[in-house]
Formats: structure tokens, C-alpha cells, sequence
């Protein structure tokens, strides 16, 4: 297996990830592991257009059904000046 160092992490987040694997009864190390796999594991959202995002979060609700209006014709425009 590879290894990585991450450099410059602030220490607010250093101190969250000391937390997040105390709770969880992890080592630092295997806590950032696992945030990284699951990370990386998770769907790219950012590669689905905004309408395929909206069309599924539409999905996921059961969808919407939206009354259509009925078209009327415009007036006709008057160019006659008065």
C-alpha cells in the first residue's frame, strides 16, 4: 500500500478528525483513511448537469405535476400611430 502526507491541515481539523475517530473508536490515521475511500467512493455529482440534478432530485420526491396554461393569441400591435 501506498502512504501520503498531508501537509499544512489546519489544526481545527486535525482536532475534528481526533474526534471523529475517538467517537468512533479509530486511530487518526484509519479515520482519514476511511473519509478518503468514502470520498472517493461516493457518485461525482459535479460531472451531472444542473438539469439532470433537478430532473433527480424531482425523481426522488415522487416528481411534480404542473397545470399547463392555455395559450391565447397576442392582440395584434397597431402601427398606425394613434
Amino acid at each position: 500500500m501506498a502512504a501520503i502526507t498531508i501537509r499544512q491541515l489546519p489544526d481545527e481539523a486535525k482536532q475534528r478528525l481526533r474526534l471523529r475517530a475517538a467517537a468512533r473508536g479509530r486511530s487518526m490515521e484509519a479515520e482519514a483513511r476511511q473519509i478518503l475511500i468514502d470520498g472517493l467512493n461516493a457518485p461525482l455529482l459535479a460531472d451531472v448537469s444542473w438539469i439532470e440534478q433537478l430532473i433527480a432530485a424531482g425523481d426522488a420526491v415522487g416528481g411534480v405535476d404542473l397545470t399547463t396554461p392555455e395559450d391565447e393569441p397576442a392582440p395584434a400591435a397597431d402601427f398606425t400611430g394613434r
